[in-house]
């Protein structure tokens, strides 16, 4: 089982509504409402902050870290977090769509709620991650390194585990189990008998086994 965030955040104080700069240092800030649209923050540092309901579309933050904190309620299109570290960091409620999370490392994280399209984990290495009640549309984890992964009540559309490597993945609570590429990477994860019947065909599919009605 992942090991969960444990985020305390102390007394926070308010954003003075400036905008985010590369290599900013953003220690106990809370940013609420804030449009980041655009803006350029790669190598920026965020330590016990909070941001909520920011807009974050196209806001450059490759190589940021981010830790002790919370995103909530965040939203945008074609944020680049490539090669970022979150660690110990709670995302709840997040509409996103091409979220670039390639390279990244993520560490004790929880995404809760939301509905993220397009996410692009290719090559990034998540360590007691867990997806809790949220909608992953076309995930990309190609290569990306999996390690105590727990997916609860969300649904997973059209997943991509191709070259992954797996260890301690649960994917039994996932409510809509739907691979497109990457089958025979689940190696390492655990999946429900239900999930097993449904996934049959493919897996059948992908060690060219035909199945068949007998003849009359």
């Amino acid at each position: 089982m992942a090991a969960l965030p444990e985020v305390r955040l102390p007394p926070l104080r308010p954003h003075d509504g400036a905008g985010l700069e590369p290599e900013g240092d953003y220690d106990g800030l809370e940013f609420t409402d804030a449009d980041f649209v655009g803006q350029d923050a790669r190598g920026a540092r965020f330590l016990d902050c909070a941001l909520r309901r920011c807009a974050l579309d196209e806001t450059r933050l490759g190589r940021a870290r981010i830790s002790d904190s919370v995103l909530d309620g965040v939203r945008g299109v074609g944020t680049d977090l490539a090669e970022a570290s979150l660690r110990d960091v709670e995302v709840r409620d997040a509409r996103l769509g091409g979220t670039q999370l390639h390279g990244a490392v993520l560490e004790r994280v929880l995404i809760r709620g939301g509905k993220i399209d397009y996410l692009n984990l290719r090559n990034a290495k998540l360590k007691d991650v867990t997806f809790e009640d949220c909608v992953l549309s076309e995930a990309d984890f190609g290569g990306a390194v999996l390690e105590r992964v727990d997916f609860r009540g969300c649904a997973l559309r059209r997943a991509d585990f191709t070259g992954a490597r797996m260890a301690d993945v649960d994917l039994r609570a996932v409510t809509e189990l739907d691979i497109a590429r990457g089958l025979e990477r689940l190696s390492g994860a655990v999946i429900s008998p239900s999930q097993l019947l449904d996934l049959a065909p493919a897996f059948a599919a992908q060690i060219g086994v035909r199945v068949e009605a007998p003849p009359e």
